[in-house]
Order: structure tokens, then sequence, then C-alpha cells
């Protein structure tokens, strides 16, 4: 076998401490900030807190920011760098791999995490596919079909392939994950349990007569499928110990929520400002500072400690700089949101709010991961604002779908609506989607169909299912 040599050129990004550094402090939370910032006044003893009122700027706080700004330029303004975009030669370092991210509050971020370890790059970016487009509880946004289409021509993959994927969300560690309906979800959790008649029984159930379940016609539902009580409220059972949705809180999870940051009304307008936990209240001790600018080799370790708390401040400066910006023009973007609910939510990307602040996309989404906005209308993840635009509409499927839940409240309770009726008035109000849709995000909403409502008003709601 000769030897051979031969010149390549190629395009690498190596990352400095200080810049990993950066980058970790954009994904601190405010109670993570605040104890990173107790754990730094312990260990590095220059630096010291801040005594300004919140709020208050002086010329030393806006040179910090502008010199933060400029320093991390060269991590900003890529465009799409290969450690980001996937890209680069196989072998490569990828240095973001090393940094520390932080727990998300997004289940679905924390289960990509996962694959990582197990699934190779192909076959994440499908499963991301997958899991953006689905809602808070883990159920798919749009139709399938649909899906499929997009994501097929997307990512230049096979129809195949990528529904092998979802499958294999769908029966993974997070079983219904990915589920076109709640029959779905269940018939994957069922899938996943030790053979037996229950489960057998159980599978006819969610499978053929989960309408009946949710009216809970027990006597009609035993005759249907020609066994005894006894045997059907095992399935029963059974089906109720499943989740509802394929996402739900841990009910051990910590419930109590401080916002990173506030909006309030001013007026006509809307102002936007950082919570006191996302405050700098950090700063290079002065006297110290002046005292080691004199030289000589004396206090070479000290100096180190007065290069790593400037970059610590200017990298808290400029993470909290950067939530600023971005909740700003989010605020900007959602603003008939904050004003009218649920049904005015605008579609909105990561794109359009990184070209809006000048980042990268990436920078957006670790911005806005696990971070908090206290509004009028509730606190929530900033996540939440952004909403997937509908094919071949001006709305997104969070808006469509509190649309559909506000027909449903109002709809006469001796003369429900149906589905294609639903997709009537909707249409009238400029929004076209297919009765199939409809069905799917009422099921979504946990609401039983319109001939189970007029037959029993008060499962309105379907059990949970």
């Amino acid at each position: 076998m000769k030897n051979t040599m031969r010149a390549q050129l190629g395009q690498t990004v190596n990352l400095t401490p200080q810049l990993l550094q950066a980058i970790r402090l954009l994904q601190l939370t405010a109670p993570q900030l605040e104890l990173e910032m107790r754990q730094a006044l312990e260990r590095n003893p220059l630096l010291e807190t801040e005594e300004d009122e919140i709020g208050e700027t002086d010329a030393e706080s806006e040179a910090v920011i502008e010199a933060a700004t400029v320093e991390a330029a060269a991590w900003d303004e890529l465009p799409e760098p290969s450690f980001l975009s996937g890209g680069g030669a196989i072998g490569e370092d990828d240095a973001t791999a090393r940094i520390a991210a932080g727990e998300s509050t997004d289940a679905r971020v924390r289960l990509l995490d996962q694959l990582r370890l197990s699934w190779d790059d192909g076959e994440l970016a499908m499963a991301a596919f997958w899991l953006d487009h689905c809602d808070d509880r883990g159920y798919l946004e749009l139709d399938r079909e649909a899906l499929l289409a997009e994501g097929a021509s997307a990512l230049d993959v096979a129809i195949d392939g990528l529904e092998a994927i979802r499958q294999r969300l769908l029966h993974g560690d997070c079983p219904g994950l990915a589920a076109m309906d709640p029959s779905e979800c269940l018939r994957a959790q069922l899938a996943v349990l030790r053979p037996s008649a229950e489960r057998a029984l159980a599978l006819r159930i969610v499978r053929e007569h989960l309408g009946a379940l949710a009216s809970q016609d027990h006597s009609a539902l035993a005759t249907a499928l020609g066994v005894d009580g006894a045997q059907l409220r095992s399935a029963i059972a059974l089906i109720l110990s499943l989740r509802a949705h394929p996402l739900e809180s841990d009910a051990n999870e910590q419930t109590h929520v401080v916002p990173d940051v506030l909006v309030w009304r001013a007026g006509d307008g809307w102002r936007v400002g950082l919570s006191a936990g996302a405050m700098p209240k950090l700063r290079v001790s002065a006297h110290c500072e002046q005292a080691l600018a004199g030289g000589g080799s004396d206090h070479t370790a000290l100096r180190g400690l007065l290069d790593e708390a400037r970059w610590l401040v200017r990298g808290i400066a400029m993470r909290n700089e950067t939530l600023l910006k971005t909740a700003q023009v989010l605020v900007e973007r959602q603003r008939e949101f904050l004003e009218r609910g649920e049904e005015a939510l605008a579609p909105l990307t990561l794109k359009e709010v990184a070209d809006a602040i000048g980042m990268h996309e990436s920078t957006v989404s670790r911005i806005t991961s696990g971070k908090y906005i206290q509004t009028p209308r509730g606190t929530f993840e900033l996540k939440r604002l952004f909403a997937v635009r509908l094919e071949g509409a001006t709305v997104g499927a969070a808006a469509v779908k509190a649309m559909v839940k506000r027909l449903i409240e109002s709809e006469p309770t001796n003369a429900p609506l149906a589905d294609d009726a639903i997709a009537g008035l909707l249409a009238r109000q400029g929004v076209r989607i297919a009765r199939r849709t409809v069905a799917k995000y009422r099921d979504q909403l946990c609401i039983a169909p319109a001939n189970l409502r007029r037959m029993q008003p008060q499962a309105r709601t379907m059990s949970g299912f």
C-alpha cells in the first residue's frame, strides 16, 4: 500500500476557555446564576458584591457590557459554524460537547441529550425534527402525513426512514412520544408491558372503543367486547394506570418558578426588564485591581484570579444583555398575544429572533431554554412564545388549538359542534384546516367527540384521555 501526501484546506473553530464559559453562562437560569455568583465570591477574593440599586446603570457597567459584546463577537457573528451545525471532518473535537449544559425544563430537550449517547447524527436530526413538531404534552402538532412530507424534503431523507425514527421514539424510553393521538399513545405504553389477558383486552379497548371508555358506559363496553364485568374492570384499571399524555410533569418536581424576565404594561406599550436574580451583582474589587496594576512577578496567582474575575463579570453582563435583547424581540413580536390571549400567538421561529438580534440560532436556543418570563398573562417558559406556522396559514398551531377550544366551550350544550362544523367556522375566520386536524386538536385538548358531548354534557373532557 503506497503512502501519499496531499494538501487539504479546512475551516475549524477553536473555543477559548473564556468563550466556553460565556456559552455556559447563557444556559444558566436565574437560580443557577445566583448560585454561580455565590460560589465565585467564595473562591475568588478579587470579586465583591455590587452595591448599586437594581436598574441603576453607570458608565463602568455600560463599559463592561460593551467590552463583553465585542470580545464575544467572534462567537455571535459565526453564520453557521461547524461545531453547531454538525458539519466538519470526521474525528474533529466538538468543543461544545465539553460545556456543562444545565438541566432543561423541556423534557424533549433532555431526551434528545440522552439520545446523543447512542444515536448517530442522521438519526438525531430526524429525532429532533419529530420532537420540534410535538406539543408540550408530546403529541404531534400537525398531521403525520404532512410532517412526513415536510421532514423528508427538509432533511433529504426517505419517508420510510423518517417514520422508522418516529416509531423508535414512540416505543422508546418515553413510550407514546410523537404519537398522533391518545389511542396511539396508550397502545405504545401497553406494548411495553408483559403479555397478559388484561393487556390484550386493554389494547382492544384503546384501539376500538376509546370513545365508549371516555363516556364511562361500562355495560355497553362489556357487551361490545363480549367479556364479563370483572375482566372489564381489570382492563380499565390497567388503562387508568397509564399516562394520559406522553410527557407529564413529575409529581415531585419543584413547582416554584423564579422568572428571569419581567414584562409589564407601560402606557400604550410593553416594558421588559430583568428580574432581581438575573441582574449583575458582582464586580472586580477596584483597590485590588489597582494594587496588581504595578507589575512584578510576585503576584502571578493573583493575576490569574483577576483575569478569571474579569471574564466572569463580562460573561454575566453578556448573558444578561443577550437575554434582555431576546426577550424584547419576543415581546415585540408577540404583543398581540399579551393583549388578546392564546389565539393571537403569532408564528415565530428561532431564526427570525436570531436575525433580529444579530446572533446565531443556537444562541437564541440556549438563552431561551429553561428561562421564564413573568407577564400579566402568567409566568411561563420563554420558548412558549415560539410557535409553528401551519402550512398555508398565517397563524400557528397553538393559536388554532385555542380557537377550537373557544368554539367548543361556547357551543350550545344541546347542539355540540361536529369537527367538520368547527373546521367550517374556522374557515370563515381565514383559518383553513382539515376536519381530521380539528379532531386531532380536540383529542389533544382532551375533549370528547360531538356525539359524546351530546349524550353526556358532563363528559366534555375525556376523563384525562
